[in-house]
C-alpha cells in the first residue's frame, strides 16, 4: 500500500567548505577494500589515540582519522563521497552540487538531519543532509524457534517532473544502493520501481513504498521504502511550497492599458490573467487555489516582467524615436525614485 506524508525540506547549502581527501587521511587508494581501510584506520589510531599519543597534535589527528573512517567503512556513505569527490583536491572550496544524491538508495528512515558536530563542517554539509541513518530494524521479536525482524526502511530522494504534480502519474523510477562487494568493494546496485505519483505531491513530501525496503528475517515482513519528492528544474515554473512561482511576460501596451493575457500552466490548461493598467516590471500578481493541487491548493504568484520590442525592428524604432521626441519630459530614473520612496515609506 502506497502512502504519502509531508517531511521537513532542507534548505539550501549555506556555506563553502575545504574539501576532504578521507583517502589521503587514511592513506589508502580510492579502491581499497573494507579490510584496507579497517587496517588502515587501527594503525593510526594506535598513533594518534590522545590516551597513548606523544604527537602535538594527537587529539585533531585523531579526530580527521575518525572522520574518513567513519566515511570510509560505510558502503553507503563512501558511495556518496565518492560520487561527488571525483576529481576534487584536498583543501579547495567545495559545496556539494544541486540534488547530488537523487537517486542514492539509503537504509534507515529518511534523515531530517544528524548531529555531526563532532567531526567537521565537510561531513555536516555532506551527510548532515543525506546519508545518515536513523535506528535500525523495527519489530524484532523471538517467536517459538524462528527469530523474525521486520526488515529495515529505506530512503531515496527522486527528481520528479512538476507536471507530474499535477495531473498525478505512474513513473519508473532507478535507484542505486551501494554495497559491499565479496573484495569488500563499494559497488552500487540498481532497481527499477513503478512508482505512483499522487497529484498535488510538494516537494519534500514523501512517498512510500510498502515492502519496498529491507528483507525481513525470520518469515517477517519487509521493510518499507520512503521517496523524498523533489521537482527537476522547470524552464518557467518553481515551487515556493504549494505555491507556483513565474515571471509573466508582457508588452509595454499589456502593462500600460492593461491587459487579459494567457499563462500556460504545468498541465498545460490556459488560465486568463488581467494586468492592471500601469503595471511595472516586477509587480506581484496572485492568482488564488491555481498552483499545485491538492485539498488546499496553493497559489499562482505571478512577476510582471515587461518586454520590449528590438529597436532592430524598424517600425519599433520609429515608435520609440516618435515616443523620445513627444515625451521629452519624461525622466525614467526619477519615476523610479518616486515609486521606490513611495514603496519604502509604505513599508514603515
Amino acid at each position: 500500500m502506497r502512502g504519502i506524508k509531508p517531511a521537513p525540506v532542507a534548505g539550501p547549502y549555506k556555506d563553502i567548505v575545504e574539501f576532504k581527501d578521507y583517502y589521503g587521511v587514511l592513506g589508502v587508494p580510492r579502491d581499497a577494500t573494507a579490510d584496507a581501510v579497517k587496517k588502515a584506520y587501527r594503525k593510526l589510531a594506535r598513533k594518534y589515540h590522545p590516551d597513548v599519543s606523544k604527537e602535538p597534535d594527537a587529539a585533531a589527528r585523531m579526530s580527521e582519522v575518525n572522520e574518513a573512517n567513519a566515511v570510509l567503512s560505510d558502503p553507503e556513505k563512501r558511495a556518496a563521497y565518492d560520487a561527488v569527490g571525483r576529481g576534487r583536491h584536498p583543501g579547495e572550496s567545495f559545496t556539494p552540487p544541486p540534488d547530488w544524491d537523487a537517486g542514492f538508495e539509503f537504509r534507515g528512515a529518511p534523515p531530517d538531519g544528524m548531529d555531526a558536530g563532532e567531526f567537521s563542517d565537510f561531513f555536516s554539509e555532506l551527510f548532515g543532509r543525506a546519508g545518515a541513518r536513523r535506528g535500525g530494524p523495527a519489530g524484532a521479536a523471538p517467536t517459538g524457534r524462528t527469530f523474525k525482524m521486520r526488515g529495515e526502511d529505506h530512503h531515496a530522494k527522486v527528481l520528479l517532473d512538476l507536471e507530474d504534480a499535477f495531473r498525478g502519474a505512474t513513473r519508473q523510477v532507478t535507484l542505486r544502493s551501494p554495497r559491499a562487494d565479496a573484495q569488500g568493494r563499494v559497488v552500487l546496485e540498481e532497481r527499477t520501481l513503478d512508482v505512483k505519483i499522487p497529484a498535488g505531491v510538494r516537494p519534500g513530501q514523501l512517498i512510500r513504498l510498502a515492502g519496498q525496503g529491507g528483507a525481513g528475517m525470520g518469515g517477517a515482513p519487509a521493510g518499507d521504502l520512503f521517496l523524498e519528492v523533489h521537482f527537476k528544474p522547470h524552464p518557467r515554473f518553481h515551487c515556493d511550497g504549494a505555491n507556483l512561482v513565474a515571471d509573466l511576460p508582457v508588452a509595454p501596451w499589456e502593462a500600460a492599458l492593461g491587459a487579459v493575457v494567457p499563462v500556460e500552466l504545468p498541465d498545460r490548461s490556459t488560465l486568463q490573467v488581467r494586468v492592471p493598467a500601469g503595471a511595472q516590471s516586477g509587480r506581484q500578481l496572485t492568482v488564488r487555489g491555481k498552483g499545485l493541487p491538492g485539498a488546499k491548493p496553493g497559489d499562482l504568484d505571478l512577476s510582471v516582467r515587461v518586454v520590449l520590442p528590438s529597436a532592430l525592428d524598424p517600425r519599433a524604432k520609429k515608435l520609440y524615436e516618435q515616443m523620445a521626441a513627444e515625451l521629452p519630459d519624461f525622466d525614467a530614473r526619477k519615476v523610479a525614485r518616486a515609486e521606490a520612496e513611495r514603496e519604502a515609506g509604505g513599508a514603515t
